[in-house]
């Protein structure tokens, strides 16, 4: 592993973490909005992460490629997609300009798929993933700078 390769890591999922944080501050802001450009209400969206591979250029002729997985590379997004398994909540609003107007759900309003409980709990995660990455890029600095007082 190179000299900056734990920094190129941490960045990696510096970056995706922070995107993740982007993609949930959206989903807390559209918690009531029923009325989208795509038609029904805001559905949740997530942030999925593949990890970043890189196969190394020498392998260990003693370790089964089995369980040789290479250096890590850092991780990666994959997209954001949003949720479409969970159906939207029905709120009996007769009043609302988006109710059903007729049938048997007749007065309901189709809320958004968003959990406020569940995005401030993947909130605190991706706040924690994030700091643990810049507590690893600072753990870096600090190693390097060690390194050179040494030379001196």
């Amino acid at each position: 592993m190179g000299l900056f390769s734990s920094i190129n890591v941490a960045s990696s999922g510096l970056t995706a973490q922070r995107l993740r944080l982007d993609v949930i501050s959206d989903n807390i802001a559209n918690a009531d909005t029923t009325r989208t450009p795509e038609g029904g209400p805001f559905r949740r969206s997530r942030v999925v992460f593949r990890p970043r591979v890189q196969q190394p250029y020498w392998r260990s002729p003693f370790l089964p490629k089995t369980l040789d997985n290479g250096v890590g590379q850092g991780v990666r997004v994959v997209s954001v997609e949003k949720d479409q398994d969970a159906k939207p909540r029905l709120v009996y609003d007769p009043t609302h300009p988006d109710a059903i107007k007729t049938g048997a759900q007749q007065g309901y309003v189709e809320m958004p798929n968003v959990n406020i409980v569940e995005e401030m709990v993947d909130m605190i995660s991706a706040s924690r993933s994030y700091e643990a990455n810049v507590a690893v890029v600072n753990g870096a600095k600090s190693m390097f700078q060690g390194a050179l007082n040494i030379g001196r």
